[in-house]
């Protein structure tokens, strides 16, 4: 071909199939920078995205875990801060029948300590009924385990057991209406308080086991959800630092290749100097 042809300039067109080059990785660069994704979309690498996808699934299930067990924590928290309150209760409920079983005390002041034992049992009752979360309440009567997800899948679930403290109940033998008007009846009450607070000792140990092990699970869930983020990071970022030293090069190259296709195009012109008189 011509090198001196007026109808096909091959310099021009190498210059700008340089310089569209150049563009597209400047706009490549640029996206990068701004975004700070190496991988927006399927489109700069269905492979990478499709993996990247799949592990966002992944952390989205991990979120909504995350909240079940957040629940199964607070309505945990809830009875076992309750459960030590009865446990406190039933202690000075004990307190209260041992002075009362003093065969010294005048009839006026066992009076006075029944007053206020029943008081303290009137207090359990409250205690069982504000132990509520969210409408799950773990300790009172009739109360059902409550389920949490552990895991991405739904059959990865955290069963917690019920532990109710209701009175009259199987933990707390003692009943609402209990009370004493003699140093005898007071005595004998003394043995339903103790197996009282033996079985709502071991009943909050039992809840405080089940508090530690959502904790744990709630670490564990934290931990995967984290390195799930890292791992998707690795495939999908940007390295910004070395982005922006590729997007000034680009441009530098940029404006040379648009002096290229500038002289490029003068070159034509050139020949008209041949016609001249």
């Amino acid at each position: 071909m011509s090198l001196n042809s007026i109808n096909t300039n091959v310099g021009s067109q190498i210059a700008l199939q340089t310089l569209n080059s150049t563009n597209s990785a400047l706009e490549t660069a640029q996206n990068q920078i701004s975004t700070g994704l190496r991988v927006a979309g399927a489109q700069d690498d269905g492979a990478i995205w499709s993996i990247a996808q799949g592990q966002r699934s992944q952390i989205t299930a991990l979120s909504a875990v995350t909240d079940s067990l957040n629940r199964a924590s607070s309505v945990l928290d809830v009875a076992v801060t309750a459960g030590q309150t009865i446990s406190d209760l039933l202690n000075q409920l004990k307190s209260k029948a041992l002075e009362g079983s003093d065969t010294s005390l005048s009839s006026t002041d066992r009076a006075a300590l029944n007053s206020s034992f029943k008081s303290l049992v009137s207090q359990i009752s409250s205690a069982v009924a504000n132990a509520s979360f969210d409408g799950g309440n773990l300790i009172s009567s009739g109360s059902t385990a409550i389920v949490a997800l552990s895991g991405p899948s739904a059959t990865q679930k955290l069963t917690l057991a019920a532990q109710s403290l209701a009175l009259g109940g199987a933990n707390v033998s003692l009943t609402a209406s209990a009370s004493f008007s003699t140093a005898t009846h007071a005595a004998s009450l003394l043995t339903v308080i103790n197996n009282s607070i033996t079985n709502t000792n071991a009943a909050v140990a039992a809840l405080g086991t089940e508090a530690n092990e959502v904790t744990s699970s709630l670490t564990f869930v934290s931990n995967l959800s984290d390195s799930l983020n890292q791992g998707v990071g690795n495939l999908v970022d940007a390295d910004v630092a070395a982005e922006s030293a590729t997007l000034q090069a680009l441009q530098t190259k940029q404006q040379l290749g648009i002096q290229a296709l500038s002289i490029a195009n003068s070159s034509s012109s050139n020949l008209l100097s041949l016609f001249r008189g």
